[in-house]
């Protein structure tokens, strides 16, 4: 077993998982609702994002591999930062998790693009004229 399978084990990623991971977690808990289990998708993506070095970013679909085993479930991680309690948005390091192109792409009013931008600028990450990070020198892939 390599390095990242059992990180990814440890995450709780099922080998062939192919469900995309959304079913995991009850609808209102997709939704920002509460109830979340703890070995649920949420806490999964919540453990494998704090895992990423300050000064790093990875993307979406980083996340869902490292999680499920497969990038498929990308739009599902994107939720589940989204539904991050407001208790944990220091400890769950969000503002690391942008897209594959590069770019901040959320549009949380709690946590908001501008936000992500400065935590990461403070962290050393820098971006160009178009608002795009270097992957290739900044990004972190579990």
């Amino acid at each position: 077993m390599s390095e990242r399978d059992g990180r990814r084990s440890a995450l709780g990623a099922r080998s062939g998982d192919s469900s995309g991971a959304a079913g995991d977690e009850p609808r209102s808990a997709a939704a920002g609702g509460a109830g979340k289990p703890e070995d649920g998708f949420f806490a999964r993506v919540y453990r494998a994002v704090r895992e990423v070095p300050p000064g790093r970013v990875t993307t979406y679909g980083t996340v869902s591999e490292m999680v499920v085993g497969h990038g498929k479930a990308a739009r599902t991680v994107g939720w589940a930062l989204r539904a991050l309690p407001a208790s944990e948005h220091d400890s769950v390091p969000w503002w690391r998790v942008i897209n594959a192109a590069g770019r901040i792409s959320t549009s949380n009013r709690e946590l908001p693009a501008e936000e992500q931008r400065s935590r990461l600028e403070a962290e050393g990450v820098r971006f160009d004229s178009q608002m795009r990070t270097d992957l290739e020198r900044y990004g972190w892939w579990g």
